[in-house]
C-alpha cells in the first residue's frame, strides 16, 4: 500500500484525504491577517496549512523588459513579474511565528521554497514536508535539493508533460526519497472546469506507483469532491478569510464558509465511496420486505387453475419469488386461498 508520513497525518490509499489550504499571497501584506488566516484554516476543517517562501529577486530579475511582463491572458496581465512577487511574497522573518500558530492551531505547517536559500531556511524551522510549485517542476536541481532533506515531497504538475513527471520522480529517487505525491493541476487562475481532467488522478496514481491528489485552481468545491472520488488522498486549495480584502490570488480562493462546505463535501465523498462489496447490510435485509413476491389476486377453491387473474406479483416480498411466476402458471390450487394470502409451495398442488 502506497502511504507518505507528514508530520502525524499519515496519508494512505485507504486512509482520509490530507486536506491542505494555501496561504499563498492571502494575508495581503499582514501578518495579522495571515495569523487569522492560519486560525480560521484551523476552523474551517483543513489538516495543514501551507506557505510559498520566496522573494521577488529569488524567482525572477527585476527587469522591465516585455519578456518579464505578463500577458497571457491571466489576472495579473499587464504587471511585471518582479511587481508582482515583490507583493505576493510572505515576509521570511514571519516564517516563525506563523509555524508556530499553527503549531498551537494543531495544523500541519510546511512551505514550497523557490531556490536553494529557501530549503536551507525551512530546514531550520524543521519542517515535515516540502512541496514543488507547478512552475518549478523543470527545476530539476531544486527537486534534487529538495529531496536530499529526506522529507516528503509533494509536486504539482500543471505544466508538465509526463517527461517532465519521470524526471521530476528519478530526481527525487537519485536522493533516495521515494516520499513522493503527484498533484493533478492546471496552472491557470482561475482554472475552467472543463480542464480540470480529474481522471488523471487515478492514472498517475497507477502509472508512476505515487500517492496522487489535486491541486485546485477552480472556483468552487466541485473538483475537490470528484478528485476525491477519483482517488485523490490529498488536495490543496487556495484559502482567504474574506476575499474583500483582495490581494493576487483573493479570486480565485475560498472564504472559510466555502471552505468548511469543501471539507465536509470531501468527508461525505470519503464516506459515500465505500468498498466493493455485494452482500447485503441488515438495513437493506429488512427492506426486501417490500420488494415483490407472489400474492393470491382472487379468492380460489381447491383444484382451480393458477392463473394471471388469480395471482401477481406485488409488494411485499413475503410471498413465493417473482422468478416462479411463470412456472406456476397452469397449476392447481392444492387447498382454497384467498386474496392477500401469499402464494407457498403449499399451496400449489405437485
Amino acid at each position: 500500500m502506497k502511504k507518505v508520513q507528514i508530520g502525524d497525518f499519515l496519508v494512505s490509499e485507504s486512509g482520509s484525504v490530507f486536506i491542505i489550504a494555501e496561504l499563498s499571497a492571502n494575508h495581503n501584506g499582514s501578518i495579522e491577517n495571515a495569523i487569522e488566516t492560519i486560525k480560521a484554516a484551523k476552523r474551517a476543517g483543513a489538516d495543514a496549512i501551507k506557505l510559498q517562501t520566496y522573494t521577488a529577486d529569488t524567482l525572477t530579475l527585476d527587469a522591465k523588459t516585455d519578456d518579464f511582463m505578463i500577458k497571457q491572458g491571466t489576472i495579473w496581465d499587464g504587471q511585471y513579474l518582479h511587481d508582482l512577487y515583490q507583493e505576493a511574497y510572505t515576509p521570511w522573518e514571519w516564517h516563525k511565528q506563523l509555524f508556530q500558530v499553527a503549531s498551537e492551531e494543531g495544523l500541519i505547517c510546511f512551505s514550497s521554497p523557490f531556490d536553494k536559500t529557501a530549503v536551507d531556511f525551512l530546514e531550520k524551522l524543521e519542517v515535515p514536508a516540502y512541496k514543488v510549485a507547478s512552475l518549478e517542476i523543470t527545476d530539476i536541481p531544486l527537486i534534487e535539493y529538495i529531496a536530499s532533506k529526506g522529507k516528503p515531497v509533494i509536486i504539482s504538475t500543471g505544466i508538465a508533460d509526463e517527461n517532465d513527471i519521470v524526471l521530476a520522480i528519478e530526481a527525487c529517487k537519485k536522493q533516495g526519497n521515494d516520499q513522493i505525491v503527484l498533484l493533478k493541476c492546471t496552472t491557470s487562475y482561475p482554472a475552467p472546469i472543463a480542464e480540470a481532467n480529474l481522471v488523471m488522478i487515478k492514472d498517475m496514481s497507477e502509472r508512476f506507483g505515487v500517492i496522487s491528489g489535486l491541486s485546485d485552481h477552480t472556483l468552487g468545491i466541485t473538483a475537490p469532491v470528484v478528485a476525491t472520488v477519483f482517488g485523490a488522498r490529498v488536495i490543496e486549495k487556495h484559502f482567504i478569510t474574506d476575499r474583500s480584502i483582495g490581494g493576487p490570488d483573493a479570486s480565485f480562493s475560498l472564504n472559510e464558509k466555502e471552505f468548511t462546505e469543501m471539507v465536509n463535501a470531501v468527508r461525505e465523498a470519503e464516506v459515500a465511496i465505500g468498498e466493493i462489496n455485494y452482500s447485503r447490510t441488515n438495513k437493506q435485509i429488512k427492506g426486501r420486505e417490500f420488494s415483490r413476491s407472489l400474492y393470491v389476486s382472487a379468492d380460489a377453491e381447491p383444484g382451480d387453475t393458477i392463473t394471471e387473474n388469480n395471482i401477481r406479483s406485488v409488494r411485499p416480498g413475503f410471498g413465493m419469488h417473482p422468478k416462479f411466476f411463470e412456472e406456476v402458471l397452469g397449476k392447481k390450487f392444492s387447498q382454497k386461498v384467498q386474496k392477500g394470502q401469499r402464494l407457498t409451495n403449499d399451496l400449489i398442488q405437485n
